[in-house]
């Protein structure tokens, strides 16, 4: 049995564009509407997983970059959203210094591993680390300190090759930084069934890594994208869209394989 009080989940892909954020928040949403306390820490200068949950800039007084340079701790930093049992630690611009203000220093890369294994954060049973679109000192301090990275991967032509990166860069980690690092799930996102070329991506991704694939398929859905104009997930947004039941099962796939993980 695990005895670890909570998961660390990154959620990471180097490119940009394939809901990443967009599954971080609905996933988190989803988590915290059956019953877990759930914590995003958005590690993106750009803040989209912050104003996604309506957090408004002005009231992002500390952000993660405070957390990670050590002033300040994650429930200094933390804000409450409007969805019960999910708190974020916002992100501001100030991370974009963050790479250069520390990069001599020897403990550079463990910065957030070791704000979050403090017990003010041990508190949450999911914390979901939201990337920005590159692999850098950031995504490289969420790799450090999760216990696995969950990959969205849209299904288009270039899918393969661009995860075909991703694992290299997570085996790299492995071997560096995190050996206990896993493969969480990929998930196959903006899914259009009329599309040929998507379901040949599915196909082919499934065929390559099997089981790490969820079984869930999240589909372009406009009312997920027009969500965060309104700060909202979509599964606050609209509860029945196609979108949003999706995440919700991805949801359920996340906990059932973290029953099995912890009864083996």
């Amino acid at each position: 049995m695990s005895l670890e009080k909570n998961r660390i989940i990154t959620i990471a892909n180097q490119k940009g564009g394939v809901g990443k954020t967009t599954t971080a928040i609905n996933l988190a949403t989803a988590l915290a509407a059956i019953g877990e306390r759930v914590l995003i820490v958005d590690l993106d200068p750009q803040g989209n997983a912050s104003t996604g949950l309506g957090i408004d800039r002005r009231a992002r007084r500390l952000s993660s970059y405070d957390v990670l340079i050590g002033t300040h701790s994650v429930s200094e930093a933390v804000l409450e959203t409007a969805v019960p049992n999910l708190s974020i630690v916002p992100s501001t611009m100030d991370l974009l210094g963050f790479e250069m203000e520390i990069s001599q220093q020897p403990d550079r890369v463990f910065r957030l591993k070791k704000a979050l294994n403090l017990d003010d954060a041990r508190s949450y049973s999911y914390v979901l680390l939201d990337c920005p679109p590159s692999f850098n000192l950031l995504t490289m301090n969420a790799m450090a300190a999760a216990h696995s990275v969950l990959v969205p991967l849209q299904c288009e032509f270039f899918a393969l090759e661009g995860l075909s990166q991703l694992l290299d860069t997570i085996n790299q980690v492995r071997q560096t930084v995190n050996p206990t690092l896993d493969i969480q799930g990929i998930v196959l996102t903006m899914f259009d069934s009329r599309n040929n070329l998507a379901q040949q991506v599915v196909s082919d991704v499934r065929e390559h890594l099997g089981e790490k694939v969820y079984a869930t398929l999240i589909p372009r859905n406009v009312r997920v994208s027009e969500a965060p104009s309104y700060g909202k997930p979509a599964i606050l947004y609209d509860l029945k869209c196609a979108g949003s039941q999706a995440y919700l099962q991805l949801a359920s796939e996340v906990i059932q394989r973290e029953r099995q993980r912890k009864a083996a």
